[in-house]
């Protein structure tokens, strides 16, 4: 080769590693982090949005079959039937403590109960008993109303914080949610 052409060989060599370094450094700042240390049931990944035009779409593995999909980053469930079908997709306001992502069962349900926060609710499904010393699940106040000045906290942890684990719903979607989600049903939690 002439000088000149190992000069310019060099320069696309250089050009075309400085691209791959700056591809590979934007693929790791975007990649999701997992913050959890504690040992949970198999974890199960999703990208939050799945879809940019469509953020309320079903996460990708998050199972098949017939399941309820909860993402933690998005504050969102899916009713999935049989086939992978959606048959209803709603949004949530979740208590201060999460479960881990994984795979769970609904393991008790109630049709009425106080929560740990002194508010009346309805159609509850439970899906995590022991997540920090306090039980997960899906559930919706029986009237949009905070709780009244007698209302004593459940599960006060002595700092003044109630901790809760109930994820609420509208009232149309606790109906639907207690109507799919009986005891045994799979319940997919994805970041």
């Amino acid at each position: 080769m002439a000088p000149s052409s190992a000069g310019f060989v060099t320069a696309l060599t250089t050009a075309a590693l400085a691209t791959v370094g700056l591809l590979g450094y934007q693929a790791s700042t975007t990649a999701p982090v997992k913050n959890r240390t504690d040992s949970a049931p198999a974890a199960v990944t999703s990208k939050v949005p799945q879809h940019r035009k469509d953020p309320a779409a079903l996460p990708a593995a998050s199972g098949t079959g017939a399941r309820v999909v909860y993402s933690l980053d998005s504050d969102r469930v899916w009713l999935v039937g049989p086939g992978d079908a959606v048959t209803r997709t709603f949004k949530v306001t979740p208590g201060n403590v999460d479960p881990a992502p994984g795979v769970y069962a609904v393991s008790s349900r109630s049709n009425l109960i106080t929560g740990t926060d002194g508010i009346p609710v309805e159609h509850v499904v439970r899906f995590a008993s022991d997540v920090d010393g306090v039980a997960i699940g899906f559930s919706a106040a029986v009237r949009d109303a905070a709780p009244g000045p007698d209302a004593t906290p459940l599960a006060d942890t002595g700092t003044g914080t109630v901790r809760t684990g109930g994820i609420r719903e509208s009232r149309a979607d606790g109906d639907a949610m207690w109507t799919f989600a009986m005891i045994g049903a799979q319940v997919v939690v994805v970041h």
